[in-house]
């Protein structure tokens, strides 16, 4: 399946629910969200009436994103059953990571491969701050139950804010030192309410090789991946760097979006959605309604002229 810039979309981001047990600054509003009504959000069944159809247009990647998700119920099974449709190739997920401990051997016997998550921070007081009241062992804990499961290899996802957590670049380079994990820094983006906080905590990702100037440059095994790859000299693991505000990589773009609302999100930087949920209820033809989307895929996005977005993260899928 190929947009009308010749870029082949095979990658799936879906958002199982916009609700959270955290409040990261640049993430949530800080009383959360407004809790939606059963019928204004798909259902797992409908989610997987419509990842066939994405799966018969070409998508082999699926990644599982929330809000948090898993903080809703039945994603455990939801996942085996994606597992089993002909023409997937990986199943994956972002989590803060904080339930994982409960979870993850039961993500990965269910078919999950491998994990992100999400850690902005080292130390328990500023994860606390930032997380508006997270605990950061129950973190700690799940990156080690995710290692004893084999959802590997894991990828630690650190938005880099300025005047917090620079000063921790080091120590999270480090991770990659000591254990077969990579550690990948992504610049604070503008999106809903955090554009005002990102306007006077961002800091580009060039801080990180400043910081770490022993790092040395790899290739990527993945080139539609959004991360430029380093290493230490004796590392087990890579330092990712990725810079959608400071070096854009929109034309390795393979993705597409489905909110847990159901809609189409062709562009993450982009207010533009397609409503797939009603279409899908109203037994239109799904199959067309995606192929034709597919060919207005933005070509690229205009964070440098400030054109923001009007959604949270959470409402969109991280």
């Amino acid at each position: 399946m190929k947009d009308s810039f010749g870029r082949e979309i095979n990658y799936l981001r879906i958002s199982l629910t916009d609700r959270c047990n955290l409040r990261c600054e640049y993430c949530m509003p800080e009383k959360g969200v407004n809790k939606l009504n059963h019928e204004d959000i798909l259902n797992f069944e409908e989610m997987f009436e419509l990842i066939k159809v994405f799966v018969e247009l070409g998508i082999n990647k699926i990644r599982l994103t929330g809000g948090e998700p898993l903080v809703r119920l039945g994603v455990v099974d939801f996942i085996s059953k994606i597992s089993k449709l002909n023409g997937i190739k990986e199943i994956t997920m972002t989590t803060n990571g904080t339930l994982l401990k409960d979870y993850a051997q039961e993500l990965r016997d269910a078919g999950l491969n491998r994990i992100n998550i999400s850690l902005d921070t080292l130390d328990k007081d500023k994860y606390r701050e930032i997380t508006r009241g997270g605990e950061l062992s129950k973190v700690l804990d799940g990156i080690e139950a995710a290692k004893d499961a084999g959802l590997t290899p894991i990828k630690i996802n650190t938005v880099l804010i300025g005047g917090f957590n620079d000063d921790e670049i080091p120590e999270m380079v480090n991770l990659t030192k000591e254990y077969k994990m990579d550690v990948r820094f992504i610049e604070l983006m503008p999106i809903g309410e955090a554009a005002a906080f990102a306007s006077h905590k961002f800091i580009p990702n060039s801080k990180v090789l400043e910081s770490v100037k022993e790092l040395e440059k790899v290739q990527s095994e993945d080139i539609s991946s959004p991360a430029t790859y380093f290493k230490l000299p004796d590392g087990k693991g890579k330092v990712g760097i990725i810079n959608p505000i400071s070096c854009k990589f929109c034309s390795n773009c393979n993705r597409v979006r489905l909110t847990s609302t159901g809609k189409l999100k062709l562009c993450l930087h982009s207010n533009r959605e397609i409503d797939l949920k009603n279409a899908l209820r109203n037994k239109e033809n799904i199959k067309l309604i995606i192929s034709n989307a597919i060919l207005t895929k933005e070509e690229e996005h205009h964070l440098e002229d400030k054109e923001y977005i009007t959604r949270n993260m959470n409402q969109i899928g991280g």
